[in-house]
Order: C-alpha cells, then structure tokens, then sequence
C-alpha cells in the first residue's frame, strides 16, 4: 500500500491540520504505467480516531494497512481533536469539525486521489469517540456512505447527564469526573440541552426516525463485555433500539475492554463486512 501525510490548511478547521490516507498499492507482477493511469476508483473508508488521539492512531496501534491492502481500499484518517467531531464555533476563530469532513476533506479526497464518490464505495467507521462521530455522520448524511460500524460507542440519551450535572453531586471516580466534564463542554457548545438535542450530535433521538427509514446505510454497533466505558450504554440502546425496530447488527464480544486488541480485532471484521468476498489484491513477488 501507498502511505499519503497530508498537511493542509483548512477553512473550516481555521488552520493546518493533518490526514494519512491509504492508497492501493502498485503490486510487482503490474505496470506501473498500466496501474497509475487506469483511472480506476477505489472505495472509501472514511476512520475516526477516539478521545486523545489523532490521524496516526489506527495506522500506529492496528494493522489497518494490511487488512486495506488486501481489499484495495483507500482509508483517510482524519484529525479531529476531542471534538467529538462537532462544530465549535466558539474554540479560538472556529472549529467547524463537523462540516470539515463533508464539506472540505470527502471534495479534496475525490478530487485529488483516485477515489470513488459513489455511495455504495463509501463507509464511515470509528472507535469510541470517532464512533460516536461515524454515528452522526452516517445519520446526517445517509446518501454519502453505504455502511456504518461504529466500535464501542453507540447513542446516548443526554438527559440523564443533563441532570447529573444540575444536581452538584461529586463525581465517584476520576473517570467520572473527566465524563461530567465532557458532558458539562458538550452541552455548553450547543448553547444548553436544548441546542444539543436540536444537533446533529443527538443521535438518540433521531434513532427512532432513522428507524422508519429504508435509505439509511447498513449499521453495526459492538462493544466488549468488559468495557467499563461503554458496554452499560451499549445494552440500553440494543434495548431501545429493539423497542423501536431498528435495523442493525449489534455485536458484543466477551473479555475485551475499552482497548487497542479489541479496536484491532473490530477494524477487520468492519473492513470484511463493508466489502465481503472480495479478493485479496496482495503484493507478492
């Protein structure tokens, strides 16, 4: 595979910012003349990283170069910050992360590289944070992607911690604390509960719409039964989202933690479920 490190600055980002792109690779046995001017086009993976990381965690801590390779798939990595990949007008001249990824980074990536604008070669992934970003992505967008695997993470109702934060209880652990925060910075970037539940980010209640809609990309949630972070979220919206008769896949795996193993383990299954029983490009001599 081909490795781009691109560093640009952005518009909506207000400054320079940083994306590693995997490209399909010319393999010994083709002509390279063949191979670059064939004008063909690749699908997309579009992969979010979670809280404190950025565009080099998956290709750094996961072997997401091979697993692309072996489908001929491009994979653009983004950077987002802890921005939850929400729009923050008011971070120094403008953060605008949400409207970054559609409206500057998915044009510069068809435009410049040989990538696949259609739909059905379009998915959207990511772990914990970067899922939750995926999530409000897929559901915002429905007629850009084709699938969506969020792992460990899933929509949550922001009422309780609404609450939570009103009351001025102590938090009972760091964690917790650090959650509170979040929660705390999430709502006062939308201006109040109100603005939140009226954002793109309030994929809770858009669930039951998205529900009654026969448009919307095909969907996985999995999460690891250990997971201290996310596994107790991930029950109560499999229940909810059986109660409402949403169409997705939900898949817990036993032992495995809020972790790198498992996010290793899942980018596989997600690459394998986007683009199943293609052949492996390989590159061997």
């Amino acid at each position: 595979m081909a490795l781009v490190h691109l560093n640009f600055n952005s518009k909506y980002l207000s400054g320079a910012t940083d994306v590693n792109i995997i490209l399909p690779d010319c393999a010994r046995s083709q002509n390279p003349q063949t191979f670059y001017g064939s004008g063909k086009k690749y699908p997309v993976l579009w992969l979010l990283h979670g809280t404190f990381g950025d565009y080099s965690d998956w290709l750094r801590k996961t072997n997401v170069e091979l697993y692309a390779g072996e489908k001929n798939l491009i994979v653009v990595m983004p950077s987002a910050q802890n921005t939850d990949y929400a729009n923050w007008p008011g971070f120094g001249t403008g953060y605008q992360v949400f409207d970054y990824l559609t409206e500057e980074l998915m044009p510069l990536v068809y435009g410049w590289f040989p990538a696949s604008d259609k739909r059905e070669d379009n998915f959207i992934s990511g772990l914990s944070m970067g899922g939750r970003g995926a999530i409000a992505y897929a559901w915002a967008y429905p007629e850009k992607f084709a699938a969506l695997y969020s792992m460990s993470c899933v929509p949550q109702d922001m009422r309780p911690a609404a609450e939570e934060l009103m009351s001025g209880e102590p938090a009972p652990n760091p964690w917790a604390q650090l959650d509170r925060d979040r929660n705390r910075a999430r709502l006062q970037n939308a201006g109040g509960l109100e603005g939140y539940l009226n954002s793109p980010q309030n994929t809770w209640d858009k669930a039951a719409e998205v529900a009654k809609r026969d448009d919307m990309p095909r969907m996985t949630f999995s999460c690891g039964t250990r997971d201290f972070v996310m596994y107790r979220h991930f029950l109560t919206f499999r229940a909810y989202a059986e109660e409402i008769s949403l169409k997705a896949d939900f898949i817990e795996v036993e032992g495995y933690n809020h972790e790198w193993r498992f996010w290793e383990r899942e980018i596989q299954n997600a690459i394998e479920s986007f683009l199943p029983g293609s052949e492996k490009a390989g590159n061997a001599f």
